[in-house]
């Protein structure tokens, strides 16, 4: 019972916290649409990394809260926190009503998402393993680790229902129900842990007066427990959580912002590998109270280090072969002078990037094209021009996406600007 609470109310924190970073595109046209796409979609993803940034102190905050509190009541208050933050999202108003509000409100809730789930895990993670055997805390804790799995793959089954159901609607307003049905997971949570009890550990430090007055001081001061929490932070879960992100997160953003695969595909793909991939979190726990967790951690970090260029160059093989077999025939240079090119990042929306260099990069990287960069003195020329092969000598793209396919027949491809 504490393994299952535990774990389905941190699942459903997840689930909440991810449906923001499933629909980062979505949230882009609907709360930056002040900026050009691109900024937006950045702006998106930086509202995105506030939640990350701040669950560190979250983490801080909470776990000070259930050590002078106790672990239940901790738990009430973040996942009440975490759920009435998602319902909020679905709630707020876009951009074309609220104008400059409805980013910095959006801001502000993704913030207290990122306090919530900076104590939930953290305090789930401690509050089970307080209630297992000492043989067993690998198996029982590694339950609370599916749970950000478990949670992505929730929120991605739900965004594909409603996506399915919704068609085109989706987009426009329809994207706010995986948000609202967040209410339901916040009741079910909150009743099941109500029906826990707190934590036999914590209960006997109480009762024997041992509780920590300043556990924070305790834990940062002491420069041998200091030592240890940069260890832990350091070598444990730094690792941990790029090749997390990395393997299941970031790939969906590849798959759909770089390679151009349409959502449905991209979300039944990446639910197919969490579904493959969750049980091994269970394994590798059990494992590790067999071989212990330093050798766990040292061959999952190694792995992703010999695998993961390999496994990014199959997934754009198989995912958009058009691109792959482009990158490798078709060379793409910018050839313009440096004066002429832009950063290309407006957060305010007030430049325009009219030049031809802009225009050429913008349309590359709408198109998933990766160029290099050539300087060049300015060229007499007012527009930019796309030289092919002696078969097409050149095409004018006036600001139009370039075609993939026929990047396909070229051996190079040069943008003078």
């Amino acid at each position: 019972m504490v393994v299952f609470a535990s774990s389905l109310g941190t699942v459903f924190e997840w689930y909440d916290f991810y449906l923001y970073g499933s629909l980062a595109a979505i949230i882009a046209k609907q709360f930056f649409s002040g900026v050009n796409e691109t900024a937006g979609f950045i702006f998106a993803l930086a509202a995105f990394a506030a939640g990350f940034i701040v669950r560190p102190f979250g983490a801080l905050v909470f776990g000070r809260l259930g050590d002078l509190v106790g672990r239940k009541h901790t738990f009430l208050i973040t996942i009440l926190i975490m759920g009435l933050s998602t319902f909020g999202v679905g709630l707020l108003p876009n951009y074309a009503t609220i104008g400059i509000a409805a980013p910095v409100i959006l801001v502000a809730l993704r913030i207290l998402q990122g306090l919530a789930l900076g104590g939930e895990y953290g305090g789930a993670a401690t509050y089970v393993a307080e209630h297992a055997p000492d043989n067993k805390r690998g198996l029982y804790t590694s339950w609370i680790q599916t749970t950000a799995t478990l949670g992505l793959f929730l929120s991605l089954l739900v965004i594909l229902g409603c996506r399915t159901y919704f068609g085109p609607e989706f987009d426009i307003w329809a994207w706010r129900i995986p948000f609202l049905l967040s209410a339901i997971l916040l009741a079910i949570s909150v009743w099941i842990r109500l029906k826990l009890n707190e934590s036999p550990v914590f209960q006997k430090m109480k009762e024997e007066g041992k509780t920590s007055k300043a556990p924070l001081t305790e834990a940062f001061a002491n420069w041998g427990n200091l030592k240890i929490v940069i260890l832990a932070l350091l070598g444990l879960t730094a690792g941990q959580a790029v090749v997390w992100y990395t393997g299941q997160f970031y790939a969906l953003f590849f798959l759909t912002q770089t390679l151009k695969v349409d959502p449905v595909s991209a979300n039944l793909w990446i639910a197919a590998s969490l579904a493959l991939g969750t049980p091994f979190f269970v394994f590798f726990g059990w494992l590790s109270d067999k071989i212990g967790r330093k050798p766990i951690i040292m061959l999952g970090c190694f792995l992703a280090i010999a695998s993961y260029c390999t496994i990014f160059q199959q997934i754009t093989k198989n995912a958009n072969p058009a691109l792959f077999d482009a990158m490798a025939k078709s060379q793409v240079t910018v050839t313009a002078d440096p004066a002429d090119c832009s950063v290309q990042f407006n957060p305010v929306g007030a430049s325009k990037f009219t030049s031809a260099c802009d225009i050429a990069k913008t349309a590359l990287v709408k198109a998933g094209v990766p160029y290099t960069n050539v300087p060049e003195a300015r060229a007499a020329i007012g527009r930019y021009i796309l030289f092919f092969n002696s078969r097409r000598p050149h095409t004018s793209l006036d600001g139009q996406t370039p075609d993939q396919a026929y990047f396909n027949q070229l051996p190079t491809l040069t943008v003078a600007a």
